[in-house]
């Protein structure tokens, strides 16, 4: 590698996280709104450039830090995105990260130095977004359509516990599909991934569920 190539220079990393949620059924995603050009005023997804000194992974923590004020979460980089021009200031390729949280278990920072708000918005109602968002978050929600199917990403999701109605609408609503409610329950089941415990709650204002916690220890498999 020659270092002194011109091709070589005016080159950088965006880190650029996804980070999902469910509320009552309704998948959401985490926007902030730019305070700084370009793309001052828009809507994007948690991002921004990496420091030489940090790893892609790294970055993408600080990013979410600093910007939404999350931390202590588990991501998973699913892409890259390098079209030349996708980034008016300089070439600037982006690695993508996706997350799932429990919106509840969290307090998003509304402002701060590069921002001017922060919010979850239902995946259809997006707003129009700067840079390449759009197309960073629809590959996004793709990997998580794959991802969901593995028992582990949702555990993130309900640590407190879910009922089996509640878990039955989250697929539902991030995977697009209706499961009979009987076949669902028999199968999550039968994947010996739920301990039971003595806790019932409602959902939707239905009769009172019984509460499942997520085993602290399994294995990523094939659910649907």
């Amino acid at each position: 590698m020659d270092v002194k190539n011109k091709y070589y220079k005016g080159q950088g990393i965006h880190v650029i996280t996804a980070l999902f949620t469910v509320e009552q059924g309704v998948t959401k995603v985490l926007l902030i709104k730019r305070k700084n050009e370009p793309f001052l005023g828009d809507w994007v997804l948690t991002g921004g450039a990496l420091y030489n000194n940090e790893d892609l992974e790294s970055g993408a923590f600080r990013e979410l830090k600093e910007k939404t004020g999350i931390e202590n979460i588990e991501i998973k980089q699913f892409k890259a995105f390098g079209k030349v021009n996708r980034s008016p200031v300089m070439r600037m390729v982006a690695v993508g990260f996706i997350g799932i949280i429990d919106s509840k278990r969290v307090n998003i920072l509304r402002e701060t130095k590069n921002t001017s708000n922060a919010d979850w918005f239902p995946i259809n109602k997006i707003p129009p977004l700067g840079y390449d968002h759009e197309e960073i978050l629809q590959d996004a929600l793709i990997e998580l359509q794959k991802q969901i199917v593995k028992s582990n990403m949702l555990k993130s999701l309900f640590p407190d516990g879910v009922t089996m109605p509640e878990l039955q609408k989250t697929y539902e609503a991030i995977l697009g599909k209706k499961f009979d409610r009987r076949n669902f329950r028999k199968k999550i089941l039968s994947l010996n991934l739920l301990d039971e415990t003595d806790r019932y709650d409602r959902f939707e204002g239905n009769k009172p569920a019984k509460v499942y916690m997520f085993k602290k220890k399994i294995e990523d498999k094939e659910i649907f």
